[in-house]
């Protein structure tokens, strides 16, 4: 079973559950949890590798890394802690699992905060994402890490968050890092699936105004998706929960507050 930690609220039986990216960790929402659990019952978990989620002996014969394997993790750890349903917030990677979570597990997701989404590769991304898989046998992966998170997260402003990543990143194996990298090399059809079906469930993007490999699609997407919200967060890049933590407390507490 993945790495998880949970907090207890003396009252509410609402569940708030955190999903991070690709090379990060539960602890990238240091920043989130005091605010949080001071409303919710709060669940943080490390995504298969990441974090205190170690790979098990059996995992090293094991290459079959596909959204839905990884989604049953998460969804092994909701049913041991009993939780019925509970509101999950995402950032970057992390939405494209909780929105692939509500897909196939409707009836256990009350809501979805999509930071940082992302719902489409453009062509600057698949341009990095081709060049990955040509290097990533041969370059050692934290130098491909460090070069895809200065590309999403290239501003001044930004050095908080890629450092963030960048730190939790070389926790990861070579090997588990090309895994992941071939998951993530994989994505396009299941995007292009969630872009065109509206998923019926209450959904709030927030989205870094500078995060401009993303930002374009999910504006889209809200324009024709009945149940979906976007809030745009000014001087703010791809990873808005770190950058602007006081903005995204607020906003999603208030949102979720209001469900």
């Amino acid at each position: 079973m993945l790495n998880y930690s949970t907090y207890l609220h003396a009252t509410s039986d609402k569940w708030v559950t955190f999903v991070h990216g690709a090379g990060g960790s539960s602890s990238i929402w240091y920043k989130q949890v005091r605010e949080f659990k001071d409303h919710f019952n709060v669940l943080l978990l490390d995504l298969r590798g990441h974090g205190d989620s170690k790979p098990h002996l059996k995992d090293a014969f094991d290459d079959k890394y596909t959204f839905d394997s990884i989604t049953k993790d998460i969804m092994e750890v909701i049913e041991h802690e009993n939780i019925k349903t509970s509101h999950f917030v995402g950032i970057s990677l992390g939405t494209i699992l909780i929105r692939n979570l509500a897909e196939n597990y409707p009836d256990r997701v009350e809501s979805m905060i999509m930071g940082g989404a992302i719902m489409k590769l453009n062509f600057r991304s698949q341009v990095l994402m081709r060049t990955g898989v040509v290097l990533k046998s041969v370059v050692p992966y934290i130098w491909l890490y460090k070069f895809f998170a200065f590309v999403i997260m290239p501003n001044k402003n930004h050095k908080e968050s890629r450092s963030l990543f960048v730190r939790e990143a070389k926790k990861l194996y070579q090997k588990e890092f090309i895994r992941w990298f071939k998951l993530t090399a994989e994505i396009n059809p299941l995007l292009r699936f969630f872009r065109s079906m509206e998923i019926g469930i209450p959904t709030l993007y927030v989205m870094g105004e500078e995060d401009y490999l993303f930002l374009p699609t999910i504006r889209k997407i809200v324009d024709s998706h009945k149940t979906s919200e976007l809030i745009v967060v000014q001087n703010c890049g791809h990873v808005v929960n770190i950058e602007q933590p006081k903005f995204f407390n607020d906003t999603v507490i208030g949102y979720l507050s209001s469900k």
